[in-house]
């Protein structure tokens, strides 16, 4: 979601865009805060945090901060502070002390974390949908190559077509899977 997608769904009414952002982040949000807080919080405790996370970002949005098409990022930084706090103070609520130190820090900040592989198999989902608008036999081609690292004899030979029609049809089948990418905001250099 872009910061003009938020600004058109403000304007047109603050319950639609708040329902908007609730509707599509939600379970990024819980995901983090269940991460971070399943070793110490009953299931109420991360709906608790979930729901101080849309709150303090709704807040935000009626202030009309700019997010600078960052959104998602930013959503996962406040989901992610908000639950290290949600778990201090779980924490020395149910009389355990929890020590709190630089590398427990760390540990809850690890960059191999649930928010990192979520972002990551949102992305493989975006890409196998668009490769799948292609249609086919293109859908079909670049599945075979990509994913089962088919040559284009063995790819031709189960698709009843000539491996010099394979290579063409791969081609112009990954230079429109390319903008179908760029329009969905996957523009990284080297993916196909």
């Amino acid at each position: 979601m872009t910061n003009n997608e938020l600004r058109l769904l403000m304007a047109d009414s603050v319950q639609k865009c708040h329902r908007a952002v609730f509707d599509k982040y939600c379970n990024y949000v819980y995901t983090i805060a269940f991460s971070i807080l399943r070793s110490c919080g009953s299931r109420e405790d991360v709906e608790e945090c979930v729901s101080d996370v849309f709150m303090k970002i709704y807040k935000l949005l009626d202030e009309d901060t700019d997010f600078t098409d960052n959104f998602k990022a930013f959503i996962g930084t406040v989901a992610r502070n908000t639950a290290i706090d949600s778990f201090r103070k779980i924490s020395l609520r149910i009389s355990r002390t929890a020590y709190v130190d630089e590398n427990t820090i760390n540990e809850l900040r690890d960059d191999n974390d649930i928010t990192e592989n979520t972002e990551r198999r949102e992305q493989s989902d975006i890409i196998l949908g668009k490769i799948k608008e292609l249609g086919d036999p293109d859908s079909t081609i670049i599945i075979q190559q990509y994913y089962y690292n088919r040559t284009a004899k063995e790819i031709a030979k189960s698709i009843s077509m000539s491996a010099a029609a394979v290579q063409k049809r791969s081609s112009r089948a990954r230079q429109k899977l390319r903008t179908l990418l760029m329009e969905a905001g996957i523009n990284k250099e080297g993916l196909i």
